[in-house]
């Protein structure tokens, strides 16, 4: 992920956050960021100009760099992509609409709750249950995406005493046992943050070949409401793997002595260092687990706009919606998971006046029936491609003497 995505997925975090408060929970901003981003290649110059502050940057760029994300993967945050459609909604402008999409999105009609849910549990790795919109008859379009994760750090953690988090802390006596980082393997340090003041800062990382995944704390004064302190943990987090991570503070600038955040003592002990000033970092820490049901209805989440954006492409003026996300995450001294299934439902609004006219077919005397074979497939371009059973009839008779239901089947 480059800097400047970077950056706009942090400042929509910031958005997103807000719209849930303090309370504990886990989220995806980058989850809902891509699936608003796939919809911008079908926003026009009025629709665009609103996505573009949403989305932090361009929408053809949003677009184009979502697509990339999803269709290349990271090896340790497997992703999954849907977009459904009610039968009979499958306008051409909506079928052009998903040629613009990632090559690993599913795209076809809408399934049945079951095999939705059934979806969202393959993708998120059995973490998330069921997909978090209900369905009701006048949806139209589904939007669907995941991101999960299951990964053992490098490093695990020690184990120290709850008290360890000391006497300013209320969880150190309702705690028996914390979590304690390595003396190697784990990053730690004090950061000053222009948003959230003094802050310390640890994470832990799982890594696969190259490409690894790290999990990073912050924590501020008590009284730092909880948007600064995660603002000041994104500006940090692209560099948490550099040699000199942004905004680190030596211990040698800092007085001994302990506050709410730390205790920096000082010995006399034989040290490599050049300068004769050795830093170490110790960080402390309890377990946590969280499952989450979020609104993204609120405006400034960008769910509104997609659905003025997708409303043409079904040859609507207008869409009501419904978008949702469900996640969980689990942080233990071995590892870590987490999962969140974002959906975003578009539905007819209010019918106009109209006429109806249904049929009901009625075989009430000899008819025919035919079993046929298909074997379809497409080629790299789209285009299909007939396999030697296409088409093929199976079986055929001739139906004449009908039978009830059995009794064991009219329940």
């Amino acid at each position: 992920m480059t800097p400047d995505v970077a950056g706009a997925v942090a400042r929509y975090a910031q958005r997103f956050h807000a719209t849930i408060g303090e309370r504990h929970h886990v989220a995806s901003p980058l989850g809902a960021w891509l699936l608003l981003a796939l919809c911008a290649s079908a926003s026009d110059s009025t629709t665009g100009a609103a996505l573009t502050d949403t989305l932090g940057m361009d929408p053809a760029s949003a677009a184009e760099i979502a697509t990339t994300m999803l269709e290349q993967g990271h090896p340790l945050v497997p992703s999954g992509t849907a977009v459904w459609h009610r039968p009979g909604a499958d306008t051409e402008p909506l079928r052009e609409w998903y040629s613009d999409l990632p090559a690993q999105a599913h795209t076809g009609p809408l399934p049945e709750p079951a095999l939705r849910d059934a979806w969202a549990r393959e993708h998120s790795h059995g973490l998330i249950d069921a997909f978090p919109v209900k369905m009701t008859p006048d949806v139209v379009l589904v939007l669907a995406g995941v991101l999960a994760t299951r990964v053992s750090w490098d490093e695990p953690f020690d184990v120290a005493p709850g008290s360890a988090l000391g006497p300013r802390s209320a969880w150190s006596v309702r705690l028996n046992r914390v979590l304690s980082s390595p003396p190697a393997g784990h990053v730690a340090f004090i950061a000053a943050t222009e948003t959230a003041g003094d802050v310390i800062v640890h994470a832990a990382r799982a890594r696969s070949g190259a490409a690894g995944l790290s999990v990073m704390s912050v924590a501020a004064s008590p009284d730092v409401p909880s948007g600064d302190v995660l603002a000041a943990a994104h500006e940090i987090a692209p560099t948490i793997h550099d040699r000199h991570p942004a905004l680190r503070v030596s211990l040698f600038d800092l007085p001994v002595g302990e506050t709410a955040l730390w205790r920096i003592h000082e010995d006399q002990e034989p040290t490599h260092a050049p300068d004769g000033h050795e830093e170490r970092h110790r960080a402390l820490l309890p377990c946590w687990t969280t499952s989450d049901d979020h609104d993204l209805s609120d405006p400034s989440l960008g769910f509104p706009l997609a659905a003025r954006i997708l409303a043409p492409l079904l040859g609507r003026t207008d869409l009501a919606f419904d978008a949702k996300q469900a996640a969980m995450a689990r942080f233990g001294r071995y590892g870590f998971e987490a999962a969140a299934v974002t959906g975003f439902a578009t539905s007819d609004s209010e019918p106009a006046a109209g006429v109806i006219r249904t049929a009901e077919l009625r075989f009430g005397h000899p008819y025919a029936v035919v079993a046929v074979a298909t074997d379809l497939t497409f080629d790299a371009d789209g285009g299909r491609v007939r396999g030697p059973w296409h088409g093929v009839p199976v079986f055929s008779g001739w139906v004449s003497q009908p039978e009830d239901v059995p009794d064991d089947e009219a329940a």
